[in-house]
């Protein structure tokens, strides 16, 4: 169960991303670069959440 709750935190890391990547694409006119970018960097934050939370 442990497992499955740490997950989530790396999908809600890549979902917020992904607004944000689409939101900076439409900025830019360009959200073939946006939202890839937006996915990488939430799939870190959500790792990096994800890490802090499973050392408790």
């Amino acid at each position: 169960m442990k497992k499955k709750k740490q997950s989530n935190y790396v999908a809600a890391g890549i979902a917020i991303g992904t607004a944000i990547g689409a939101a900076i694409g439409i900025t830019m006119d360009n959200l073939a670069i946006g939202i890839p970018l937006g996915i990488v960097f939430g799939a870190a934050i959500g790792y990096t959440i994800k890490k802090k939370v499973g050392n408790r």
